[in-house]
């Protein structure tokens, strides 16, 4: 049976994902597939760079505002829900554009995940309350004992990422990154076309700039002060993301609007750098300049084995 074709675009933030795609989609008939981990949830729409309306131009959008902030969603739940998604796109005879810069997502959809335990709460809550108590490297440094390879692969402040690592080592007695050899990564449920885009260094950082100074012209801190207002505690897993945590810390007087700012542009440079890491090591996919629309073009048309500008 032929697999799928669909067309997965990725890089770092603001480098110009979410506009190609759209670019795309209405001239191969095409529908996007959000593949951005904060795009999910609702009420938060301006922190997160979601597409408006008239941005979308016409072209249908799935998987964003699918999910309350303080509700869970996994790499499994989007492999899960995108399947679907890309199953009655192509059913209607059109193509699938997954985008967004969430690597793991990418990869859950493209290649599989590795077997692993759902989530214990007793043991998570165990792993968060020495993390709060010793600092996140102490919980780290634990890892390093028990796995050494999954700690050399998550950085010491993500938290996240090191709690599921000894998380599955608690229930299973079996390192996570021993599952991931194992498994390899070697589904290949779709004929998968992958196009990152990059730009230079200091024009993407200027990128950043503009639009987080757009952010909040746009009403960034009026859309945190809403979700507070709704009862979304601080702590919540998407209240920690970017921009939303730094305004959160203006708002609840730890910081100045200056500061929390320029504290936002820093960690969306270094989210970006660690996105391209994530995304270099990917030999699949095939690098363009956002500017090099005809060559995007071109690929994307033999891919779909349609002509430029629609269907054969």
């Amino acid at each position: 049976m032929e697999r799928p074709r669909i067309v997965v675009i990725v890089g770092p933030t603001a480098v110009g994902k979410s506009r190609l795609a759209v670019v795309l989609a209405a001239e191969f008939s095409g529908e996007v597939v959000n593949a951005d981990s904060m795009q999910v949830f609702r009420h938060m729409d301006i922190g997160t760079a979601k597409p408006a309306p008239p941005e979308m131009r016409g072209v249908p959008h799935h998987l964003l505002d699918i999910v309350e902030p303080d509700g869970e969603y996994t790499a499994a739940d989007f492999r899960r829900d995108a399947s679907l998604k890309i199953a009655e796109i192509t059913g209607r005879g059109h193509s699938a554009f997954v985008v967004g810069g969430t690597g793991l997502y990418v990869r859950a959809l493209t290649e599989g995940l590795a077997p692993a335990p759902g989530a214990d709460r007793r043991i998570r809550e165990g792993l968060l309350m020495q993390a709060r108590k010793e600092g996140p490297g102490a919980l780290h440094r634990r890892l390093a004992r028990v796995d050494p390879a999954a700690a050399a692969a998550i950085h010491p402040n993500n938290l996240r990422r090191v709690i599921r690592a000894m998380e599955v080592f608690e229930i299973t007695g079996t390192p996570i990154s021993d599952l991931h050899r194992a498994h390899a990564f070697a589904e290949r449920p779709f004929d998968t076309l992958k196009i990152g885009l990059a730009v230079e260094r200091e024009a993407l950082y200027r990128a950043i700039e503009r639009r987080v100074d757009g952010m909040i012209s746009a009403g960034l801190v009026e859309e945190v002060r809403s979700l507070l207002a709704r009862g979304y505690r601080s702590d919540l897993k998407p209240m920690t993301g970017l921009g939303y945590k730094e305004i959160t810390a203006f708002i609840e007087g730890r910081s100045t609007l200056a500061e929390a700012v320029e504290l936002i542009k820093r960690n969306t440079r270094r989210y970006a750098k660690r996105q391209l890491t994530w995304f270099r090591k990917d030999k699949e996919i095939k690098w363009f300049s956002p500017g090099d629309t005809d060559a995007i073009r071109k690929a994307v048309a033999a891919h779909l084995c349609l002509r430029a500008g629609g269907p054969s």
